[in-house]
């Protein structure tokens, strides 16, 4: 037990994941913007609808033909992946069993239509 805890101390301390968990910023959508691996990915929710929209690393749209992705959601204790659907011509789109509460927290999955995989988080206030 102690050495699992030691591991997980060590690997919050790593430069790279302290990156990936700065708090979004607000994109061109009114969502919220999460830089994964140089890539700016918007999450906007609207009602049950989650999208994701894409950017390659200069911010300027990423197709989504080809791309791919999935959504885990914890929530009140309760934890839900949801697939994702390209839709043109930047998004990934995904339908949830119920609107999501405040305090929920997503983690999004992805691969470019490159192959490039990302990951990003979000974390609804």
């Amino acid at each position: 037990m102690i050495q699992r805890r030691t591991f997980t101390a060590a690997f919050l301390l790593m430069p790279g994941l302290a990156r990936s968990q700065r708090a979004p910023t607000r994109g061109p959508n009114g969502g919220m913007v999460a830089v994964a691996d140089g890539h700016p990915i918007e999450l906007v929710v609207e009602g049950q609808t989650v999208t994701f929209f894409l950017n390659g690393e200069n911010g300027r749209p990423e197709p989504s033909r080809g791309a791919s992705g999935r959504v885990v959601i914890q929530a009140g204790g309760q934890t839900a992946t949801v697939s994702l659907t390209p839709a043109e011509p930047n998004r990934l789109v995904g339908q949830l069993a119920v609107p999501l509460a405040a305090g929920a927290r997503l983690v999004f999955t992805g691969a470019m239509a490159d192959g490039h995989r990302i990951q990003a988080r979000y974390s609804m206030e």
